[in-house]
């Protein structure tokens, strides 16, 4: 990480007492799973809430949130130690501008990260947003294509602005699922990935609440309408997926460079190769055989 400032995790103790203690456990897993450092990567469109669930999973406000700018202007990195370990939290700009995938912002985004490995994705989208589109087909085509598809494996859906109150007197638990599901079906649709490839892991989905106006259950933790306590239920779905056991993304030159996918292609060019040698071995064989042909049918003509 070069010369970045590491500071200790002061934030941590702004949490209630009830928070802290699963926090500690958490930790404690990862240091048992011999994780000590965790790198998290923060992305999506702006104004979704990205920088605010930044603040709130460090407890302190490190990214500064402004009414008037829905977004950070170029990636920025957060690092905070507590008892050996490490988290780091990168913040990055919205992925949208004029309507359109920003593949600027993504270029800034993977130059940010060259050199560094990814073990969480964060995407984050809002619960309150009644609908999928198009454009969130392709948001996820261009992760894709910048992290491949394996980005998928180490990452949450987190959906933010969690405490409303659901559309048409629907129950809160099955309009947050089905917004979900929508959203689980686009990542799978945008990544191109079979519906069997997309049943072998789960995405976590995590409901965040970033308002001060947030309810608190009798410990003083910040809950949602259905009683979870979301900052600790966020931080498990986190080392859940830190210790799923995939491989987590470094970012190296060739991922950048996008030479990764050229690689692969390469693997195919022997084989090519070796059926074009046939193609034409099998031709040549065939005028051989008709030349033969002609030069008997001439000798018999002759007697």
């Amino acid at each position: 990480m070069g010369s970045l400032l590491i500071r200790e995790w002061a934030g941590f103790q702004q949490f209630p007492p009830a928070t802290q203690n699963k926090l500690i456990d958490l930790l404690a897993k990862l240091k048992q799973e011999n994780v000590n450092t965790l790198t998290i990567l923060v992305m999506g469109k702006g104004g979704v809430g990205k920088s605010s669930t930044v603040n709130s999973l460090i407890g302190e406000r490190v990214v500064t949130v402004n009414s008037f700018q829905s977004e950070a202007l170029r990636p920025v990195m957060v690092s905070r130690t507590k008892g050996g370990f490490t988290l780091n939290i990168i913040d990055t700009p919205g992925l949208v501008e004029a309507g359109y995938v920003s593949y600027q912002a993504l270029q800034l985004i993977k130059g940010f990260l060259l050199n560094k490995t990814i073990d969480v994705l964060l995407y984050v989208d809002r619960l309150d947003a009644y609908r999928v589109d198009d454009l969130d087909k392709q948001i996820i085509k261009a992760i894709t294509g910048s992290f491949g598809r394996d980005i998928w494996h180490r990452s949450l859906l987190v959906l933010t602005h969690a405490q409303l109150c659901p559309p048409d007197e629907l129950n809160y638990d099955v309009y947050s699922s089905k917004r979900s599901e929508a959203l689980l079906k686009t990542i799978r649709i945008g990544a191109r990935m079979r519906k069997q490839d997309f049943q072998d892991f789960t995405i976590p989905v995590v409901l965040v609440e970033n308002s001060g106006r947030c309810n608190k259950n009798e410990s003083d933790e910040k809950i949602l309408p259905n009683g979870d306590a979301w900052i600790p239920s966020m931080v498990k779905a986190i080392t859940d997926v830190a210790t799923n056991k995939s491989r987590a993304i470094l970012v190296d030159k060739k991922l950048i460079d996008g030479s990764g996918s050229d690689e692969k292609g390469k693997l195919w060019i022997p084989a090519i190769l070796g059926l074009q040698w046939l193609v034409v071995k099998g031709i040549e064989r065939a005028i051989k055989k008709d030349i033969r042909r002609d030069i008997i049918a001439k000798g018999n003509r002759l007697y």
